[in-house]
């Protein structure tokens, strides 16, 4: 039974009677199987196990910050669904290391390491990178004929390929990235033509060009029975992705699979399809999968996207760069299951002779291995649904449905596929385009901390396309910079609580709106994982936290609120490796050092009460400096003799140091509020801490400095600097004004440059003695009549100067 062209199949919703249903979360998940969500029920409902299959990384190069999107994504529903439901989960991932992208990878960074050390036959090799070059040239940007060299190809780049303004078709920036790559290789090539080293990034683009012309001479040369040559490149490239994910604190699989290590059982596998009449050799020992007769045994083909099932470009990419054509195929459609390795390409041994697994059959294999003939979740980024996921769908079925009573098998009982992540303008980001940052990059650099990028994941939700606008990274900042101030401030009333009574009751505000973000996150989540709408709850809790009175003053409350939103923040992962249910509050990042807590409170203490006395209506004088600092001082010895020689006891130290030295005088409050401004702002906040002033008789928040405090001082010291700038620039601006005002107008134009003047001074003939021109002489006479002005108003302001002048 064919599937329209326009038309998903039917899907079969997983049996559960009322008593089940009843003890189990009412979770809808949006299933890419029905493009709806449906009611999410375990295969082994009893036990609460869901078993789940991702696609993991093709290593051969960098992950980027796509891949961060992804698996961060799934990271975040697989998080929810351990630790907020609690669901028994059975997490594989797999890992493709092998297909054709490595194979060409592999060869090509093994053939450019021949090449460097000299070990290739080449009959010209100083002119090998020239003519890598001038392919690369021919087979990636036609417009460009003739002789193309590296000295006229930026002339003839800007004159057949105008620059492109707006949003750009994946087609135009795969040309850019052409671009880019054969410009940065003429800088090279003209540098070393010139005997000077080329930059870095342009010794990058010499080997993005040298590496496919070696292998394109060389590659069926290799031994392509030396499995290393691509192992090299994989267990490298494997190992990196699995330290981005840590740093992301992606928590790892609960098992991995690598194609390389299941040969064998791809083969069993293809057979099986080959004997259950859904799959053909052809001549040159490939074997392809018969789609129509899949579908005439009453099976669906492209479950996921049957729209896109004629689409040629999105096939000839499923299948791969290496796969010959063939007219032995009995469907165009049809698609490899198993490849007849050609020269150049590694092998194992098969019925049909050595060859290597399709793409598709290798997830198809290793998860029905792992996880058997049903699954209950398979994950993986959208670009992956066709024709990768809806190709392992249809041979997955076909190995499975033995049974004749069975024909339509259901491998896959929901379908998860996060959204693209895109670069502003919302071009995706690709390792094809070259367009990426890499996430060890991002991480390094400072761009992004594994919170932040999280956070902006939260708030986009895991199905949906995500642009990095500066708008969903400011909101992200400001969510993450109100958990901040909201975790410091519940700390401070839990650990300080006040004297008196506990002011929360069983009926307080509060407590309700506690009650209500628990259930409408519950609710929340039930509704896909609806994590922008919990982001959402648990921002409007803390505002109304915020803005009620007296919170300072209901430490029980405090604990319950500051609690629940901790363990939201841990099950989304956003408190690195801390359960979801811990003793601890808030997360990492703003605990001030507890060894350093008591002569920092001692400290803080004595500032709150210099501060009070200067505002107060009879000020402080140095009586009463030395009575606050006499009082300060009680438990001083005991906290000196934990903290000797650490730097907040000398800052303390020398804070009192400065507050004795001060002279008796007028200025003797302010002389106080400046060593108190001092040691808030440049002392404590050199080692990580500040003093936040409160309102009212409230003592200050010590803290630490977080990324937004340091934020928000740059902002003011620029705003101080532009400030001074703009003033500077007045003063200088009415100095050349005034200078200029000295010269009067009456003698600005006796120059040698004319020769006649009227009786006001302006010239009537130049120096040959020729008569001005009419719209020359209107043009000296408005510089005059301005001159006039300016000397005029510093005749005014100059009256001592001008008597002595006269």
């Amino acid at each position: 039974m064919s599937s329209t062209q326009h038309q998903q199949p039917a899907w079969i919703a997983p049996p559960v009677n009322s008593e089940d249903r009843l003890h189990h979360p009412q979770l809808q998940i949006y299933n890419s199987l029905t493009r709806s969500k449906s009611q999410f029920v375990p295969i082994d409902l009893k036990n609460n196990i869901v078993k789940w299959y991702t696609c993991g990384p093709t290593v051969y190069d960098d992950s980027h910050l796509g891949h961060a999107r992804s698996y961060i994504s799934q990271d975040l529903i697989r998080r929810i669904m351990r630790d907020f439901f609690h669901f028994n989960l059975r997490f594989v991932m797999n890992i493709t290391d092998i297909d054709d992208k490595i194979i060409v990878r592999g060869r090509q960074q093994y053939l450019l390491d021949r090449f460097n050390r000299g070990l290739l036959n080449l009959d010209d090799g100083a002119h090998t990178p020239l003519a890598a070059f001038k392919d690369y040239v021919s087979r990636n940007l036609p417009k460009l004929r003739g002789e193309i060299t590296p000295e006229n190809v930026d002339a003839e780049v800007k004159s057949h390929y105008p620059a492109i303004s707006g949003n750009i078709s994946p087609e135009e920036a795969k040309i850019e990235m052409h671009i880019r790559t054969i410009l940065g290789a003429s800088d090279a090539l003209l540098a070393e033509k010139q005997g000077i080293s080329p930059l870095p990034e342009s010794k990058s683009n010499i080997q993005d060009i040298l590496m496919p012309y070696l292998d394109q001479l060389f590659g069926y040369q290799i031994d392509a029975g030396d499995h290393s040559i691509f192992t090299r490149l994989t267990k490298k490239y494997e190992d990196l992705f699995f330290e981005d994910m840590a740093a992301l604190n992606v928590l790892f699989p609960d098992q991995i699979t690598r194609v390389t290590e299941y040969g064998p059982q791809i083969v069993d596998f293809v057979q099986k399809i080959q004997e259950n009449h859904f799959a053909y050799q052809t001549s040159d020992g490939s074997v392809y999968f018969d789609i129509n007769a899949f579908e005439a045994a009453k099976n669906h083909y492209a479950r996921l996207e049957p729209w896109n099932r004629n689409d040629t470009k999105l096939q000839a990419d499923g299948e791969g760069a290496l796969t010959k054509t063939t007219i032995e195929k009995r469907s165009a459609a049809d698609f490899v299951l198993w490849k007849s390795s050609k020269p150049g390409e590694p092998s194992w041994p098969s019925p049909w002779g050595n060859g290597r697994p399709g793409w598709h059959i290798e997830c198809s294999a290793m998860a029905s291995d792992k996880l058997g003939s049903q699954i209950d979740i398979h994950s993986g980024g959208i670009d992956l649904a066709f024709p990768h996921h809806d190709n392992e769908l249809a041979q997955s079925e076909a190995y499975w449905s033995g049974d004749p009573h069975e024909p339509q098998h259901q491998w896959v009982n929901y379908f998860l596929h996060t959204g693209h992540l895109s670069l502003p303008g919302g071009q995706k980001m690709s390792k094809s385009l070259k367009n990426f940052t890499t996430i060890k990059e991002a991480l390094g650099r400072g761009d992004w901390t594994p919170r932040g990028m999280r956070i902006v994941f939260l708030l986009g939700g895991w199905k949906d396309s995500i642009e990095l606008t500066v708008d969903i990274r400011r909101a992200a900042a400001a969510w993450e910079s109100k958990l901040n101030n909201f975790f410091i401030i519940a700390k401070d009333v839990i650990e300080n609580p006040p004297l008196g009574p506990d002011l929360v009751k069983d009926n307080h505000p509060l407590a309700k709106e506690l009650r209500d973000a628990r259930k409408n996150t519950y609710i929340a989540l039930c509704d896909s994982f609806d994590t922008p709408a919990v982001m959402k709850i648990i921002s409007e809790l803390i505002s109304n936290y915020n803005v009620t009175e007296n919170t300072n003053a209901m430490p029980f409350l405090t604990r319950k609120f500051v609690e629940w939103v901790t363990q939201m923040v841990n099950i989304f992962g956003l408190n690195g490796t801390a359960a979801p249910l811990q003793n601890s509050i808030g997360w990492s990042g703003l605990d001030v050092p507890e060894d350093a807590k008591p002569i920092l409170k001692m400290l803080s203490s004595l500032r709150d009460q210099l501060r009070l006395h200067v505002r107060s209506p009879s000020g402080v004088n140095i009586q009463d400096l030395n009575t606050i600092i006499d009082s300060g001082l009680g438990l001083l010895p005991q906290a000196l003799e934990k903290q000797r020689g650490t730097p907040f006891t000398a800052i303390f130290e020398t804070f009192v140091e400065d507050l004795l030295s001060i002279k008796d005088s007028g200025s003797f409050g302010k002389d106080v509020l400046r060593l108190t401004d001092r040691v808030r702002d440049v002392d404590l906040w050199e080692k990580g801490i500040y003093l936040e002033d409160r309102d009212s008789d409230q003592p200050a928040l010590i803290r630490p400095v977080t990324k937004e405090l340091l934020a928000a001082k740059k902002e003011k010291d620029d705003r101080e600097r532009q400030k001074q700038e703009a003033k500077i620039r007045r003063e200088q601006e009415a100095t050349a004004k005034a200078t200029k005002g000295r010269i009067s107008h009456k003698k600005m134009f006796r120059t040698d440059d004319f020769s006649a003047w009227d009786e006001g001074g302006v010239p009537t003939k130049d120096r040959e003695g020729v008569e001005i021109a009419k719209s020359r002489r209107k043009k000296l006479q408005k510089d005059w009549e301005r001159q006039k002005k300016l000397h005029e108003t510093w005749l005014m302001t100059n009256t001592e100067e001008q008597t002595l002048m006269h």
